[in-house]
């Protein structure tokens, strides 16, 4: 059964930095595309970036995280973790790690329905 947790959301001050980690089980890195999507209140849901499963290698859908947030995992504790730096209130939104139901690679585009195993997400506050 896979099941995936995140943590690390907070209320930070505009400019500050977070981390934020994405625990899966029941699942090998190596052959999942991981995802973080965010979602603001009363806004659809909006692909931030998305690691292949064999290479690392991350595809940043959102233009305004490419400068400032980084990707990284621990292949070994299968945890992903979101980087975000100089943040700003606009990134204040719930933030979801998931897991691809469609196999190591992610898609150019970013659809919550290519993703089939859900955190509960973990909160991040930005204030100006």
């Amino acid at each position: 059964q896979v099941q995936v947790v995140e943590s690390g959301g907070d209320l930070v001050r505009a400019g500050g930095s977070l981390r934020l980690s994405c625990t899966a089980s029941g699942l090998t890195f190596d052959d999942y595309a991981m995802a973080w999507f965010r979602q603001a209140p009363g806004k659809e849901y909006e692909g931030v970036v998305c690691t292949n499963g064999r290479s690392g290698s991350s595809i940043y859908y959102l233009d305004s995280a490419k400068a400032r947030f980084s990707v990284s995992r621990d292949i070994a504790k299968n945890t992903l973790y979101l980087q975000m730096n100089n943040l700003k209130p606009e990134d204040t939104a719930m933030y979801y790690c998931a897991a691809s139901r469609s196999g190591a690679y992610c898609f150019i585009a970013a659809s919550e329905n290519d993703f089939g195993y859900w955190g509960q997400g973990t909160q991040v506050t930005v204030s100006s």
